[in-house]
């Protein structure tokens, strides 16, 4: 599963080529787990990154922008967002289902807008975002729970 080689301490990185830039992954950690199961994760997160700051950063440091700035900003935020979402579901579609890679992305895209809230937009979470949270626990356990080993 992982590349080593005599003296190596750690296995060797499996990465995912992204035209020019090849992100590196490292499994060492955790036995039987494939780095390209991983892959989709780590990307869409970075994706959710970018995607929370095309949505909503304008509001904080556009405001006043005229709107068509706003949104040629935004779609050329999002256009980093779609390099990194769609290799992930590429990635993604060859270990999950796609109902599976919703509930992922839809998780990961509530922890990173909750951490966009408090830490850029400088909002406080209230208990709403505990409540969404464990419905969209309930909705990843519904969706995985007949997942092969």
């Amino acid at each position: 599963m992982f590349e080593r080689r005599k003296g190596d301490v750690y296995p060797r990185p499996r990465g995912v080529f992204l035209g020019v830039l090849t992100i590196k992954f490292y499994c060492g950690g955790f036995p039987g787990v494939s780095a390209m199961r991983i892959a989709p994760f780590v990307l869409l997160i970075f994706s959710n990154i970018f995607m929370a700051y095309a949505w909503y950063g304008h509001l904080k440091d556009m405001r006043t922008r005229p709107l068509v700035v706003a949104i040629v900003f935004s779609w050329c935020i999002a256009f980093f967002e779609y390099c990194l979402q769609v290799p992930a579901n590429r990635i993604g579609s060859t270990f999950y289902t796609l109902p599976q890679l919703k509930i992922i992305q839809e998780i990961l895209t509530m922890v990173v807008f909750a951490g966009f809230c408090v830490f850029y937009m400088g909002l406080k979470l209230t208990w709403d975002y505990l409540w969404a949270s464990l419905c969209l626990a309930g909705a990843a356990f519904f969706i995985f729970r007949h997942m092969p080993a």
